[in-house]
């Protein structure tokens, strides 16, 4: 299919003298800063509950039932997997910014039915709605719209930035707040949170480019019959199961190292912002010099490798230190994968049919959260930690040797 020049499609975002260049415009920046903000007010949203859920979750009516705590705290990944292609389809269809509306006000919806749930069962039912507002692939989308793929990577990176900061800020702030709002005060702040990422699309995310209403319609068929896609589909699906497994066995590997509980947000904390020193000084300068297919490859390396050393270390006593430098070794390769998988998706993808690529890629990593809590609890359950770490590593294995083929997609004018 052949695209429009750059400067007949989105004409207003990119100036002439930008189009070679490796910096990001004034509105890429823009764009970038924006839609990485609505990011990370969902998502801390979302994190928040992660520290003390488990716990608060059993002063509800029928909270004593572990396997209905699980279920309610991973319908959300079941729900979002089921939704997500279809919203980035209607994205493709009637644009992102009606989408993303949508879909933030759903999960707002969502979190304040669970603020309101007296019981264990609403909860779950609220839990639930959060997941079907699934706007992760539309955000991704418009993301991509709006950036040339020069600097896709770089406006990527910056979300994922985004989702690691909250990612670490709710490590430290999730305990305090459910001892001063409890986790009806927590859900209630997670549905504030999305209405004010409503506002951020409405006055602060870039107008969106035309391309929706004077492109061909793109296939599915022409995402699903992708080989290059299916490898990164595949790779976001292991890639967030073993993220999320993990910490099924890492919290009391920490703790036998001699860290309290309480005290855990002093080794992710560190490891969190060195891995995106590391990364901003090493990842965009590779991608630059034409080896983004081998950082890639490393990467995946080296999350099985902590994969492997957490193995090792599962039936001995472990070092405190030797667990900060795996973290620091996992964060620093899952930030790189973060950043770069769905760049190159973007990038791969029909431009016609990018909304529904990311659909896709979404839809296998919220699968990859939802299989890593309900497979890694069975792992833990049949074999303890040793045997979690074993089949983790395995698929990070097995990840890199279908990957090994790939190739970095060129970059185009958008």
């Amino acid at each position: 299919m052949s695209e429009k020049p750059l400067s007949d499609m989105n004409a207003p975002l990119v100036s002439a003298s930008a189009k070679t260049g490796t910096a990001m415009t004034a509105l890429e920046l823009r764009a970038s800063s924006s839609l990485a903000s609505i990011f990370a007010l969902r998502m801390l949203g979302l994190f928040l509950i992660l520290p003390v859920f488990a716990i608060e979750a059993a002063r509800y009516p029928g909270g004593d039932d572990a396997a209905m705590v699980g279920l309610t705290m991973g319908v959300y990944g079941l729900t979002q997997a089921m939704l997500q292609f279809l919203y980035g389809l209607a994205s493709d269809r009637v644009g992102r910014k009606p989408v993303i509306i949508f879909g933030l006000l759903v999960f707002a919806a969502g979190s304040l039915l669970a603020a309101w749930a007296p019981s264990l069962t609403w909860l779950a039912i609220g839990r639930a709605v959060q997941g079907a507002g699934a706007v992760s692939a539309a955000v991704t989308a418009l993301l991509a719209d709006q950036t040339r793929d020069v600097v896709r990577t770089k406006s990527m990176a910056m979300v994922g930035a985004s989702i690691g900061l909250m990612f670490a800020l709710s490590l430290v702030a999730a305990p305090v707040l459910a001892g001063w709002i409890g986790l009806v005060g927590i859900f209630a702040l997670t549905g504030v949170l999305a209405l004010l990422g409503v506002a951020a699309v409405i006055w602060w995310v870039p107008a969106e480019p035309l391309q929706h209403k004077d492109q061909p319609r793109g296939r599915v068929a022409d995402v699903l019959h992708s080989t290059a896609l299916l490898r990164l589909n595949f790779g976001v699906f292991v890639l967030h199961a073993v993220q999320l497994a993990m910490w099924l066995a890492l919290p009391a590997m920490l703790v036998q190292a001699g860290l309290a509980h309480e005290d855990h947000w002093q080794v992710y904390l560190p490891a969190v912002l060195g891995s995106f020193v590391v990364m901003g000084g090493s990842l965009f300068q590779l991608e630059k010099r034409g080896y983004l297919r081998a950082v890639f490859l490393t990467s995946i390396g080296l999350t099985a490798l902590v994969q492997f050393g957490l193995w090792w270390q599962v039936d001995s006593m472990p070092s405190l230190a030797l667990l900060g430098g795996l973290l620091f070794v996992f964060f620093y390769g899952f930030n790189v994968l973060e950043a770069s998988q769905p760049s190159i998706v973007s990038r791969l993808a029909p431009q016609a049919s990018r909304g529904a690529a990311i659909g896709v890629y979404n839809t296998l990593q919220s699968l990859g959260f939802f299989a890593g809590g309900m497979g890694g609890g069975w792992l833990m359950k049949q074999g303890g930690a040793s045997n979690l770490f074993a089949v983790c590593a395995g698929l990070m294995v097995l990840w890199l040797v279908v990957a090994w083929p790939m190739q970095a997609p060129a970059a185009r004018g958008h």
